[in-house]
């Protein structure tokens, strides 16, 4: 009887710990929704030109349960490139969202951001981006959509403004590194998913399917114009920053924006 009653104790004891185990990993492992559909509390615009706070034009705005850039409300693009951050910085974490493009474009934006946006992710704090600095010191996960028919034009590709990052064990001299996704036209919805362990690793992925792998992210490079040059440490590792949408002329819808720290 003894015996039985032990094991029955002994039972009810992994039991409890088998649950509290599970309660703390769904816990740490939970989704966190970074736009609630309705509004855009929780974001904070900066625009090229701007004070930081001020949403140009109304550019981002709320439309069927998504963030919406759109470009009715201007006149000309006037170098207005903007960025849009979430409230929080994280580390090592995996964003998922959903875009695609829409046919607005502004004709007097720089040509190459035709039916192209990006996802900003270990960038300086918008408080700290100044009124006449263009871009944030950040990498960016590029979204493209097909330009010309029949011409290859990948999405998932990374982007470095004001950073470098290692590919192939060796450090990039490019601003930009092209992923093997295929291409996809302006109105096709695109899952993406970004996954970053700090500086250490980054992995792109495209509809499910990992497009582009690197690593050392770190401050370095150039074409960023305008910062603080204290912010600017060359070679500092990035293990840490803000996630931000991008609006340099292109109309781009993003939803389903949830993110899982790891």
């Amino acid at each position: 009887m003894f015996y039985m009653n032990f094991l029955k104790i002994l039972g009810l004891m992994l039991l409890l710990v088998s649950t509290a185990c599970n309660s703390r990993n769904t816990a740490e492992n939970e989704w966190i929704t970074l736009f609630n559909g309705t509004n855009l509390n929780g974001w904070t615009p900066k625009f090229y030109h701007h004070e930081v706070g001020e949403n140009y034009a109304d550019t981002f705005r709320v439309q069927d349960s998504s963030i919406v850039v759109a470009y009715d409300n201007y006149d000309s693009f006037d170098e207005t490139y903007g960025h849009f951050f979430y409230d929080e910085a994280f580390a090592s974490f995996h964003l998922k969202f959903k875009y695609r493009f829409t046919d607005e474009w502004m004709e007097d934006a720089p040509s190459y951001t035709y039916r192209n946006s990006g996802v900003m992710f270990h960038s300086q704090a918008p408080e700290t981006i100044l009124k006449e600095q263009d871009w944030p010191l950040s990498v960016e996960y590029q979204m493209l959509a097909e330009a010309e028919p029949g011409k290859s034009r990948p999405t998932g590709n990374m982007c470095s403004p004001g950073t470098d990052v290692y590919y192939k064990g060796e450090k990039s001299n490019d601003h930009c590194i092209n992923s093997s996704s295929p291409t996809f036209r302006w109105d096709t919805w695109v899952d993406a998913d970004l996954i970053v362990y700090q500086d250490s690793l980054i992995i792109h992925k495209v509809n499910g399917k990992e497009v582009l792998r690197y690593t050392n992210t770190q401050i370095g490079g150039d074409v960023a114009n305008g910062y603080n040059p204290k912010l600017k440490v060359d070679g500092q590792a990035l293990k840490s920053g803000y996630i931000g949408l991008q609006a340099e002329g292109q109309g781009v819808i993003f939803k389903d924006i949830k993110l899982k720290k790891l």
